[in-house]
């Protein structure tokens, strides 16, 4: 029993560390649109629902037993979630801004507030702990689905920008740690989840490896279209040639013939 909690102790670590870092990885984006004074098109989206499901996970660590690892993790997740929001929505356009707010509502307010009165009037003790570990599964599945609008930008862009390799690999490694974890621990509801995490996150690595370097394929396809151009131009100037030289041998040879009559005229002139 001692190695199994010391086992479970070690990937719970590991996975608040990994998770620490993903909560730090959208940084720079913000610090760009801090700089830009404009969100530049990215989405609140994925953030409220990071939000919302950092909240879930609380309410439901609060519920068991020895779940310092989930209290931490996602109470450092809150508030760095909601440092994101709230920059996205000084900066959003008018029209984003009030999208974002009514989804905050929506879902942050009456949505958390909606299940909390629910589970804890309507069910108790282990019940209550089971449906809202659905709940936290659920939500936990559509945040590791978020990356899927990423990658399908990168497919789409061929570019790597949004999509950091650091990123990827850390959710790789956070939904490795987890996985672990939950099932040191017997929890499905925390290893279930981060088996899709795991796999979005070793997609995402390969997408990286493939477009990584945009440039070097667009210098080779511009280089591949010069030489085309060049073969181009040779063909024209060699048909070009081709077609003086016929209308010059021909006058060469009329100008032979008449030479040699000329010739031939003198000599019989002469005789």
């Amino acid at each position: 029993m001692a190695i199994h909690h010391s086992w479970a102790t070690a990937f719970g670590l590991l996975g608040n560390i990994t998770s620490f870092l993903v909560c730090l990885a959208p940084m720079p984006t913000f610090y760009k649109i801090y700089k830009k004074k404009s969100t530049e098109g990215f989405q609140s989206v994925p953030y409220v629902i990071s939000l919302f499901s950092a909240m879930i996970w609380i309410y439901y660590a609060l519920l068991k037993e020895n779940a310092i690892f989930l209290m931490t993790i996602n109470t450092f997740c809150c508030v760095m979630q909601t440092i994101y929001i709230a920059v996205y929505v000084f900066y959003a356009p008018k029209k984003v801004r009030i999208q974002t707010v009514k989804l905050l509502l929506l879902l942050n307010i009456f949505g958390f507030g909606a299940i909390c009165l629910l589970t804890f009037f309507l069910s108790k003790g282990a019940i209550r702990e089971k449906i809202l570990g659905y709940i936290c599964m659920t939500f936990a599945l559509s945040v590791f689905a978020a990356p899927l609008f990423i990658v399908r930008k990168v497919i789409k862009t061929k570019s790597v920008e949004y999509m950091p390799f650091t990123l990827s690999f850390f959710l790789t490694i956070g939904a490795v740690a987890w996985f672990f974890y939950g099932l040191l621990i017997k929890d499905l509801n925390v290893a279930i989840p981060n088996v899709l995490g795991f796999i979005f996150g070793v997609l995402q690595m390969i997408l990286y490896v493939i477009y990584k370097n945009p440039n070097k394929k667009i210098v080779e396809q511009t280089k591949l279209q010069e030489l085309s151009e060049h073969v181009v131009d040779v063909v024209k100037l060699s048909t070009m040639v081709c077609s003086e030289l016929n209308s010059v041998v021909p006058q060469l040879s009329t100008i032979q013939n008449e030479d040699n009559e000329i010739v031939m005229k003198k000599q019989t002139d002469h005789v």
